[in-house]
């Protein structure tokens, strides 16, 4: 397994899905009719800070080894990349479905990813990070690192922000977001611009549960997948506990 970039993609010899996965993503970050609404990963794409990885579809037992392997390799190189720089994991699509599974379904599959990703990391969660999901501090943990989970799915349609033709996580360090909030003014400024956006690009108002990292009734598993409508999951389905607590 190895990461692809920008810059190396034009050697490989990839598969027709990985290479049509690639090419809607950079449609959809340089389109400059429709912006997405996260400047920041516009910014980071066109710096050519982003790393993609492709994996197989979620309900191969193969899936989630690849994905650790590749986001062990990220976490060792991310701080090396710079400010902007996200992980684009494409999993690939099964050839025995006839159809899309549904938003729920697809919310499913990627906290099983999670769950299953945390069980063969090899190393220990962070001492600082608290294991309860419900904590304001909390968030998703791997090789050590924090990081910020998106999930998009072919299934979201009004919540057009999380739609993707391919299941998509973006996996963003909690060390790049503490370089982009480091002057709190100009964050506020991004933040607004983000949520304008947002209102133009899905055809449904913001989800209530996107918030702030660290604001007491901030809760981060909840942003990680967005449902297609207003509603929640009311538990967590991360199940991860410090190892000495298992």
């Amino acid at each position: 397994m190895y990461l692809v970039t920008k810059e190396n993609i034009h050697q490989l010899e990839l598969e027709a899905w990985k290479k049509d996965a690639i090419n809607r993503f950079d449609e959809r970050m340089i389109d400059k009719e429709k912006h997405f609404p996260c400047i920041p990963a516009t910014m980071g794409y066109q710096l050519n800070r982003f790393c993609f990885g492709f994996v197989p579809n979620p309900q191969n037992p193969l899936a989630t080894k690849e994905l650790a392997l590749l986001l062990k390799e990220y976490s060792i190189v991310y701080k090396s990349i710079g400010a902007y720089t996200s992980l684009v994991i494409f999993y690939e699509p099964s050839p025995e479905r006839t159809g899309n599974p549904t938003v729920e379904q697809y919310e499913q599959m990627f906290w099983e990813q999670l769950n299953q990703l945390s069980k063969i990391d090899e190393m220990e969660w962070p001492s600082h990070i608290p294991a309860d999901s419900m904590h304001s501090m909390w968030e998703f943990c791997f090789h050590g690192e924090q990081f910020f989970m998106y999930c998009a799915t072919p299934s979201h349609c009004n919540r057009y922000s999380r739609h993707f033709p391919y299941f998509m996580l973006a996996i963003t360090p909690r060390w790049v977001l503490e370089k982009f909030t480091s002057s709190p003014l100009h964050a506020e400024k991004i933040k607004a611009k983000i949520r304008d956006r947002l209102a133009n690009y899905d055809s449904i108002s913001i989800h209530p549960d996107l918030n702030t990292y660290g604001q007491k009734d901030n809760y981060e598993w909840k942003q990680y997948f967005l449902r297609d409508d207003q509603t929640t999951l009311s538990k967590c389905p991360f199940h991860k506990k410090n190892r000495e607590q298992e």
